[in-house]
Order: structure tokens, then C-alpha cells, then sequence
């Protein structure tokens, strides 16, 4: 029920919602007389979402955050890891698709990088996580699992927790597989890599950054299209969103 409130509320909160709630509280207002208070409100509300629908508004807010960690090109032999770990993700197990099909586009890339960097030191084992909020849904482990077999990793040198539901359980259940103070390689998107990083630190594990699936493009030209309305900017404040709100929650665990 824990988990079920949670990302409600955090669905609730996304600019979207919020903002069309705040429409429909201008709409009220107007219905009830107020005219000035609810126009104004609606006005704001729109301008908002159109602004949040923008590039330069949506890269300045993700910006910051998948640039925290520089990518990781090469895993030396000499870095003293003890696991290349890749966080969950979505999936769609029920799919009439092949195993990397199934894997939402953050988890495919995620998983495609982690078994870039396991390729480079094949004798470390790859932990994969990540359960499923539906009781009655496979985990997103164990979709890993299976993709990272069809990509040719052998199945003794996985590792499946397929039990916890949000980047602090995952944090847990690692240190629980490999040991406290354990190095390890964290393989996620680069906007929740901040995120991730200060869980795996606060459960006395030692990450070392690996970013992939970044959302913002890396030397885009400013250009007049930019200012057009786009689900794929809005999708990028969401992210933002969701990051910040759940950096913030941080505080209180």
C-alpha cells in the first residue's frame, strides 16, 4: 500500500496533473464570479505547461543532474570493483516481442551498458534488479536476466534480486549480496544517477558512476524550434521533477 501511495503521489505531482488541476481551479474560480483571480490562474497554468513543454526549459532543468557523473568509456582491470550492478527499470513481460523488446527504453539501455562494461571484466558477476509494483507482473529482473543470457552473459555470473521496489531497496538488497563496503560499478540512467549514488553511499556500499540513457542532447543549437510545445520536453521536466521530489525525500529516510 506503502508503494502504491507513493507513486501515486508522485504521479500527482508531475507537472502535468498539477497543472491542469491549477486550470481547472482558474475554470472555478471564473464559475464562481471570480473572473480576474480565475483567469489569471488559468493563464499561469498554461503558460506554465507551455513552458515546461519547451526545450531550453526542460534542458536547463535536466541538464544539471546527467551531467553530475561523466560517462565511464572503459572498466580498467585495475579498478578494484567487485560488481557491475544495473538498476531496474519497466518492462512489458506479457509483450508478443523478443526478450530486449519487452525492456522499456531505459531499461534496455541500461542493461545494454552494463553489459558493455561486464564484457570488459567478465569475471565479475552482474547483479540486476528490480520487482514489479503489480503482484501479479514478473519482475524486471528477471527480464534482465533473460536478455542479458540471450546477450551472451552465462547465467552463473548473474545475479537477480527481484525483490525490492525503489532505488533505497535496491541499495539494500546489493549490500546484502556483495557485502558492506563492497565496490561496485552503478549502472543507471544518468538523470537518476545522483539519486542512486546517495542511496548506495548511505547503506555503506561504494559506487562508482556509470550514466547511460541521457535525455539531453549534448550540443543541440539553440533554434527557433526548440520553443515549440513537445510531450518530449514535457517528459524531460517531468524527469527533473521526479528527481528533485525524490532527492528531497531523501532527507527524511
Amino acid at each position: 500500500m506503502y508503494d502504491l501511495l507513493k507513486t501515486l503521489a508522485a504521479q500527482l505531482l508531475m507537472p502535468l496533473p498539477l497543472l491542469l488541476g491549477l486550470l481547472c481551479v482558474g475554470l472555478l474560480l471564473i464559475g464562481a464570479g471570480r473572473r480576474r483571480s480565475g483567469l489569471g490562474t488559468a493563464v499561469l497554468a498554461l503558460v506554465l505547461l507551455l513552458l515546461a513543454s519547451t526545450a531550453p526549459v526542460a534542458d536547463r532543468l535536466l541538464a544539471p543532474l546527467e551531467a553530475e557523473y561523466a560517462a565511464m568509456p572503459q572498466l580498467t582491470k585495475e579498478a578494484d570493483i567487485e560488481a557491475v550492478v544495473v538498476l531496474g527499470g519497466g518492462w512489458q513481460p506479457d509483450a508478443p516481442r523478443s526478450i530486449t523488446g519487452k525492456l522499456s527504453d531505459s531499461s534496455a539501455i541500461r542493461l545494454m551498458e552494463g553489459v558493455r562494461l561486464w564484457r570488459q571484466r567478465p569475471e565479475l558477476p552482474l547483479v540486476v534488479t528490480g520487482a514489479s509494483r503489480q503482484a501479479e507482473r514478473p519482475p524486471v529482473a528477471q527480464g534482465y536476466a533473460q536478455a542479458a543470457v540471450a546477450l551472451g552473459v552465462p547465467g552463473e555470473r548473474l545475479v537477480v534480486l527481484d525483490t525490492p521496489t525503489d532505488t533505497g531497496l535496491e541499495a539494500s538488497a546489493v549490500r546484502e549480496a556483495l557485502g558492506e563496503d563492497a565496490a561496485l560499478v552503478l549502472v543507471t540512467s544518468a538523470s537518476h544517477m545522483p539519486r542512486a549514488m546517495a542511496h548506495f553511499r548511505a547503506v555503506g556500499l561504494a559506487p562508482v558512476a556509470a550514466p547511460t540513457h541521457y535525455l539531453v542532447a549534448a550540443d543541440s543549437p539553440g533554434v527557433l524550434s526548440d520553443w515549440v510545445p513537445s510531450a518530449r520536453h514535457l517528459r524531460k521536466t517531468e524527469r527533473a521533477v521526479y528527481e528533485a521530489m525524490g532527492k528531497l525525500a531523501l532527507n527524511f529516510e
